[in-house]
Order: structure tokens, then C-alpha cells, then sequence
């Protein structure tokens, strides 16, 4: 009754429009799901880290594509600063028009080096190696990684006991579920671009709901209440493959006060 694009499959036919066109049966792409559960990630994250976020500063890398796009718009009315990061300025220049006028002052960036101020970072390039290495992150950032293969460096998490990175994009999914394949996820757990087609099925929503790269946030905020309303919910927070315990979270936020009073960027 409707077809669900995930991961690189999304990729493919403009995100889902061409696949549209040619066939009778409905698709989505998961990308708005995929938004709604990276931002809810992000809060999360900055609650459980003491940051508050109307005073934070946020920086989206890959902010000129789809998720990125999606995302910075959020962000934008929740805190202080905005910093979009991405290869081209003119992009990254639509972006920040998409975004002013909200609660954030907005700045662009085609430097690795601008997230450095960032109190909380959402990454989602399609860059085949990592982008985030150890030098980019100040004590206590917190950086949530949507984008697979993942752009924060394995070195962080062997060079920087101070910061808190997480994977984005997991879901707990309602009720007994056997997807009859290994995502190297815990039982229950799933991708949100997923996690959009079930809940769209158990609404009984058979259309085409998020395909082209053109990601409405109405459409966002809509998923969520329907996911949230069907039992899908954030799941417990993944660092590199491992479950992220409190006390993780209370070691790094010690360990970030300590390390503040004597830090400087070397990048």
C-alpha cells in the first residue's frame, strides 16, 4: 500500500519524485520523519547536557541539503546562534534567507573551522570520508551525526572524552517487530526515514508524503504527531555503535568544565 525509500535508496530518482511518477503506489523518502526525530535528538541532548537552548549556539554542516535545509529552519526559532556550514556560499546564502527573521543571528560558513563556538552540532553531509575530526569540537560540544557513513572522525571518541557525539535517526518502534534484517541496531529500534513509512501505514496515509528534496516543515511537524501518536518515539542515545549510558553523559560534562578553563582551538 505504500513504498519506503531509506538510506541511499533515496537518493536515487530525486529523492523519491521520479519513482512517484512511475508507479501506482505511494512513496516517501523518510526524510521528514528524519528531520523531526535529528532536532528532537539534538534537544534532547543539549537537556541531558545542561545547555540551554534559546542561549546556545547551533551549526548545521551540509546545511544546503535536504535534511540540513530542513533542519537550520527549525533550529532557527529555538536558538541564540546559527552557524551554516557547507561548500557553497551561494547555497549556503539561500539557507540563511530561509532562516532569518527568527530568533537566531545567522552566519554562513564554508570552513570546518566556524563549528568550533558551537555548543550543539547537527552534521548530515553526503561526504564519503569524515568531516568533524578532534580539533573542531570545544569541551562540552555536542554533536549529532545523521549522516552515514558517519562525518564525525572514530577519533574523537579515542581523543575527546570531553565532547558527547550521537547517532541520529533512531527510532523505537511500538509493539513486537521483526524486520527479518540486521541494522546492528538493539531489538525494536529502527532508522525515522523507516519509522515514516510504518507510521504512515498504521494512519492510514497512503500518498505520497515526503519525496523531492523540497522537505516542507508542515509536513515534518505533521509526521511527528503522527509517529508520537502511533508509540514511535526517540530511542536512547548511540555513540559509535554503543548505547550511551548517564553516567557517560555525567563523565563528559565533567570532564568539559575541567578542560574549558584551559582550552584553545587548534585549527
Amino acid at each position: 500500500r505504500i513504498l519506503g525509500l531509506g538510506a541511499y535508496t533515496s537518493v536515487v530518482g530525486d529523492a523519491g519524485k521520479t519513482i512517484a511518477d512511475r508507479l501506482d503506489v505511494p512513496v516517501t523518502n523518510g526524510d521528514s520523519y528524519t528531520v523531526a526525530i535529528a532536532v528532537e535528538a539534538v534537544q534532547e541532548a543539549a537537556r541531558v547536557m545542561s545547555i540551554p537552548m534559546r542561549e546556545a549556539t547551533v551549526a548545521v554542516v551540509g546545511a544546503t541539503g535536504a535534511i540540513g535545509r530542513a533542519c537550520a529552519q527549525l533550529f532557527a526559532g529555538e536558538c541564540a546562534r546559527l552557524t551554516l556550514v557547507g561548500r557553497r556560499l551561494d547555497a549556503l546564502n539561500e539557507v540563511r534567507e530561509l532562516c532569518e527573521g527568527q530568533l537566531a543571528d545567522v552566519t554562513v560558513s564554508t570552513e570546518m573551522s566556524a563549528i568550533y563556538d558551537a555548543d550543539l552540532i547537527l552534521t548530515v553531509t553526503s561526504a564519503v570520508h569524515a568531516v568533524i575530526e578532534p580539533q573542531h569540537l570545544k569541551p562540552g560540544a555536542v554533536v549529532c551525526d545523521v549522516a552515514r557513513p558517519r562525518d564525525v572522525s572514530v577519533k574523537v571518541a579515542a581523543e575527546r572524552d570531553d565532547v558527547l557525539v550521537i547517532e541520529g535517526g533512531m527510532v523505537e518502534v511500538p509493539g513486537p517487530v521483526d524486520f527479518h534484517f540486521d541494522f546492528g541496531f538493539p531489538p525494536k529500534k529502527a532508522y525515522a526515514c523507516m519509522a515514516e513509512t510504518m507510521a504512515l501505514a498504521l494512519e492510514g496515509r497512503y500518498e505520497d508524503y515526503t519525496v523531492t528534496r523540497e522537505i516542507e516543515l508542515s509536513r515534518v511537524r505533521e509526521i511527528r504527531e503522527i509517529a508520537g501518536r502511533h508509540g514511535f518515539r526517540l530511542a536512547g542515545f548511540r555513540s559509535f555503535g554503543e548505547a550511551v549510558s548517564e553516567a557517560t553523559i555525567a563523565n563528559v560534562r565533567e570532564r568539559a568544565t575541567v578542560r574549558r578553563k584551559t582550552w584553545s582551538p587548534a585549527v
